[in-house]
């Protein structure tokens, strides 16, 4: 296997990869795949990451493909001050076991810190059912969530970095946040039907106070769940508060399935079992 930066007109071959990767191992819908792919790995998204001097793609081509060659691996990172971010890695279903997850992640890591960055964390969206058990191979361990906005689409990706690095809070990932999104959230604007009390998020039910932990974030088709709690130090759970519609009636099943009643947004639990080493 061969391991090279892509041209730009690959994009739709890129695209495909991803999309078959994703339909494999996220636990998203068919429209939440296709919302992901438009928006990060369109012709125009390619294009314009190619020529980003703080991004850096590699892919991984096979000769085994049917007409040749086959790209059969993906990688995105990225420089963000003394941060050098691995957010994308795809390998494809039919190719994998074969080493190229762990080639990509190598290559794209020594070249983050060749190009100057001091540390490197791995991003990875909690609906990726292999992805963490992958990072965890790694010796990287869970540093932080953070909600991102795709295709008009709440997501939560889980950040993952070396178990000796302090962060302290300092992620790439964070501090790529806008200064007017901070706010917009301090302010309880994303969050409907809450107030702040004490300086805590609120939400009244039934004439009973409960606080929203907005550390405790899980996916949603619409927008995430937050853990909410009894008390304001967060020792007695409560439930789940959804930040689509602002309600509390939020149910799980017995899949660990989380589902607004009010506006349909749901989520589905990760699998801690459900990674079998397909992409090393």
């Amino acid at each position: 296997m061969e391991i090279r930066e892509p041209n730009a007109d690959e994009a739709e071959r890129i695209r495909a990869l991803v999309d078959s990767s994703m339909t494999t191992s996220f636990r998203l819908s068919p429209e939440q795949i296709d919302g992901i792919t438009d928006d990060q790995f369109a012709d125009d998204a390619i294009a314009a990451k190619i020529d980003d001097e703080d991004t850096l793609l590699y892919v991984v081509e096979t000769g085994d493909g049917i007409e040749g060659t086959a790209i059969a691996g993906f990688v995105e990172g990225r420089l963000a001050d003394e941060w050098g971010e691995v957010n994308w890695l795809f390998v494809d279903p039919e190719h994998r076991g074969r080493g190229i997850g762990t080639a990509l992640y190598e290559t794209a890591s020594d070249a983050l810190r060749e190009r100057g960055a001091a540390h490197v964390c791995v991003t990875v969206l909690e609906a990726n059912t292999e992805g963490h058990g992958f990072v965890d191979r790694f010796g990287l361990e869970h540093d932080g969530d953070r909600r991102i906005e795709v295709a008009e689409e709440s997501l939560v990706k889980y950040v993952y970095a070396d178990a000796d690095v302090d962060s302290d809070g300092d992620l790439p990932t964070e501090s790529r946040t806008s200064e007017s999104d901070r706010e917009a959230d301090a302010a309880g604007e994303a969050f409907p039907n809450t107030e702040t009390t004490d300086g805590q998020l609120t939400v009244t039910d039934g004439g009973e106070t409960v606080y929203v932990a907005r550390d405790e974030a899980e996916s949603g088709t619409a927008a995430s769940f937050f853990v909410t709690y009894e008390d304001a130090d967060h020792a007695d759970q409560y439930g789940f508060y959804c930040s689509n519609c602002g309600s509390l009636d939020v149910s799980m099943g017995d899949m660990e399935r989380l589902e607004c009643a009010e506006c349909g947004n749901a989520h589905a639990e990760r699998s801690e079992q459900s990674y079998d080493d397909s992409y090393l």
